[in-house]
Formats: structure tokens, sequence, C-alpha cells
């Protein structure tokens, strides 16, 4: 059960990982009008992708201020869901292996 825990943490934090960077690439090529929101499809990912992403990045776009125009913030979210899937793996991971099996 443990090792299903700590296999169940890994993924959601790669598929925020992959969400966060999926949302920061469609934002750029709506930016130099690559694609738009006209596209049914792509409305539709556009609008999972800020649903999904939103609570993690809402608080960091309050602090962080766009630089030049551009959002730096899921930068800083993506070197934190990293830092904490790490100290989650190294703390955490192997207390949970040990007590849940």
């Amino acid at each position: 059960m443990g090792v299903a825990i700590v296999w169940l943490i890994n993924a959601i934090i790669s598929l925020m990982t992959w969400f966060i960077i999926g949302s920061a690439i469609l934002s750029w090529l709506f930016a130099f009008d690559v694609i738009n929101h006209r596209n049914r499809f792509v409305n539709q990912l556009a609008t999972f992708l800020d649903a999904v992403t939103r609570p993690l990045m809402e608080p960091f776009r309050r602090i962080i201020p766009p630089l030049g125009g551009i959002d730096i913030s899921p930068i800083v979210v993506l070197l934190l869901l990293n830092f904490a899937r790490i100290a989650f793996n190294n703390m955490a991971a192997g207390p949970i292996i040990a007590v849940l099996g």
C-alpha cells in the first residue's frame, strides 16, 4: 500500500509538471499568434490546462511580477515541484513504505 501511495504522489507531481509545461507552451503559441482561441479543441485544451494549473500558479503570479511581459511564475512553480518531489522521495517515501508496506 505504501508503494502505491508513493507512486501516486510522484505521478501527481509529474502530471502537474507536464500540465504547467503544456500551459506555458500554449500561452506562447497564443502570444505569437501561431494558434488562436477560435479553434474549439484548442480553446477546450487551454481552458482545461488553465483550470488545472491555476490553483498552483495564481499565488506566485500575485507575488512575482511579469518581467518585460514574460511570466516567470511557471519556472518558479516547476522548481518548487521538483524540490517537493525530491524532498518527499528522500524523507517521507521510505517511512511510508516501511509503515504501510
